[in-house]
């Protein structure tokens, strides 16, 4: 089959790929979102993972043995999550690349100060999360990424494939329609990996000193970056 990797298509080309596909697979199941992926960019597509849990690498993985997921250490991760990987990495038919910041924490703090994400959070996130990922993207025309919208407002209209501006990328999400319903659902027939945190209070996983339990009637989110008007890292908005 014929993959854009043996095409050149210019930007446009592959802005209008993307949207056509955003339309095209709005209704279309994960699995079938993820096969369009892999079958369109071959190698030049991967999974990105925070290790919060590993549904999208294991539907991936369905599509496609040896599938590359990208997972950021940014140094500032729970143990539980560096456990996640190292599981994932161990157990599943993928192909884990771990991404770190050019500096270390120790690093950081030499030149910025300690506790950088308490000061200047979007700073922190930028240096550790979104320059990293940026630049470990750089060999891919395509990736995927687990957002959904019922996580959070900021998410609502995630489309199942869109145009990442940011990166010039195509970014594919195929699990945007589901709901925390379906994930544990799914998560419960297949086996998938998750990170324990989830079964201790926490909605969604980050970096530890940014990320606490929910309290109850919170959304998924409410426990990142607590306090402060911040909602998303950069990386997704």
């Amino acid at each position: 089959m014929t993959t854009t990797q043996d095409t050149e298509l210019t930007e446009l080309d592959l802005r209008e790929v993307a949207e056509r596909a955003g339309r095209d697979l709005e209704d279309a199941s994960a699995l079938e979102i993820l096969t369009w992926a892999i079958d369109t960019f071959g190698t030049s597509f991967c999974v990105t993972s925070s290790m919060e849990d590993a549904v999208v690498a294991h539907l991936a993985s369905r599509v496609r043995a040896g599938v590359d997921v990208v997972f950021l250490d940014t140094g500032y991760h729970f143990p539980e999550t560096i456990g996640t990987r190292d599981a994932v990495e161990a157990v599943m038919d993928v192909n884990v690349i771990t991404l770190t910041p050019r500096q270390t924490v120790a690093e950081q703090d030499a030149e910025f100060g300690p506790k950088l994400h308490d000061r200047d959070p979007d700073l922190c996130c930028a240096m550790r999360k979104v320059k990293p990922l940026e630049e470990g993207l750089s060999s891919y025309t395509a990736w995927a990424t687990g957002l959904r919208r019922d996580e959070s407002p900021t998410r609502a209209n995630t489309p199942v494939v869109g145009w990442d501006e940011k990166r010039r990328k195509v970014k594919v999400s195929p699990i945007a329609r589901w709901t925390q319903d379906d994930v544990d659902a799914y998560v419960a027939e297949h086996g998938v990996l998750t990170n324990p945190l989830l079964m201790d209070g926490y909605g969604s996983v980050g970096c530890a000193p940014c990320t606490r339990r929910l309290l109850e009637g919170e959304d998924a989110r409410a426990g990142r970056w607590s306090g402060s008007n911040k909602t998303e890292c950069g990386i997704h908005g």
